[in-house]
C-alpha cells in the first residue's frame, strides 16, 4: 500500500503477544490473509516512520491513517488504539533483539576471546536498534505500556542467561552469581549507550560506541 511516507526498511516480526494479555492492546483482527498481512505490515511501518518523525506525543491514530490513506474506521479494524499498536510495534522489534542475543550466542562458539566476542556482540546489537525507525520513542513507550515492559523484562531474562553462559564459556573469572551480576550490568551498558550511538552522528557516535566497547573490555577483564 502506497503512503505518504518513502520506505527505507521493510519489517517482518512476529507478534510477542501472550496468552491472557490486556484485550486493549491486541490486534483486533489476526492476519490470516496475505492481504491483512501487507496491511497490518504497513501500520506498523507507518508508525515506525511516524514515530521518527513526530515523536512519541504527537503520534495518534488519526496521523497514522492518514498516512496510509485509510480512514481511521479502518484502522481500528486492525487495532483498537494507538497503545496496541505500539505495543505490537514493540513486540515485533524485541523479536529481532532476541534473534540477534541468540546469533551472538551461537557465534560466540567459535570466539574464544572476550574482545573478539565484545567488537561482534555490540555491533550486531547496534545494527538492532539502528534498523528500527523512531528506535528512541520505541524504547520510551516500553516504559509506558506495562504489557510491553513486560515483555522487555522477559527479554532482559533470556538475554542474561545468554551473556552467563557467554562467559562462563569465555572463561570470565567469577561465581554463578557474580557472572549473573556482570551479565545483568553488561545488558544495562548496552541499553544506555546504544540509543546514544542510534541518536548522535559522525564523530560522536563512534566515540560513544568506542566508549561502550572499552567499558565492556573492562568489565569482563576485571
Amino acid at each position: 500500500m502506497a503512503t505518504r511516507i518513502s520506505r527505507r526498511r521493510a519489517g517482518s516480526g512476529t507478534d510477542r503477544g501472550a496468552a491472557g494479555a490486556d484485550p486493549l492492546l491486541q490486534p483486533r483482527r489476526r492476519p490470516h490473509q496475505a492481504r491483512s498481512e501487507r496491511r497490518v505490515r504497513d501500520i506498523l511501518e507507518v508508525t515506525a516512520l511516524l514515530l521518527e518523525r513526530a515523536g512519541l506525543n504527537s503520534l495518534t491514530t488519526n496521523l497514522i491513517a492518514a498516512e496510509l490513506d485509510m480512514s481511521v474506521a479502518t484502522l481500528y479494524h486492525y487495532f483498537p488504539n494507538k497503545q496496541a499498536i505500539l505495543h505490537a510495534l514493540g513486540a515485533k522489534w524485541l523479536d529481532e533483539w532476541q534473534r540477534a542475543i541468540d546469533e551472538i550466542e551461537r557465534s560466540s562458539r567459535t570466539r574464544p576471546r572476550v574482545e573478539a566476542f565484545v567488537e561482534e556482540a555490540v555491533e550486531r546489537l547496534l545494527v538492532v536498534y539502528r534498523n528500527q525507525h523512531g528506535v528512541l520513542y520505541l524504547v520510551q513507550a516500553m516504559f509506558t505500556i506495562p504489557e510491553l515492559r513486560k515483555l522487555d523484562l522477559r527479554l532482559d531474562e533470556h538475554a542474561i542467561g545468554r551473556l552467563r553462559e557467554i562467559f562462563r564459556r569465555l572463561r570470565v573469572r567469577g561465581s554463578a552469581a557474580e557472572l549473573d551480576r556482570l551479565a545483568r550490568v553488561y545488558l544495562k551498558l548496552c541499553n544506555a549507550l546504544l540509543p546514544e550511538c542510534v541518536r548522535q552522528q559522525g564523530v560522536a557516535a563512534a566515540r560513544t560506541l568506542q566508549d561502550l566497547k572499552s567499558l565492556l573490555l573492562s568489565l569482563l577483564s576485571h
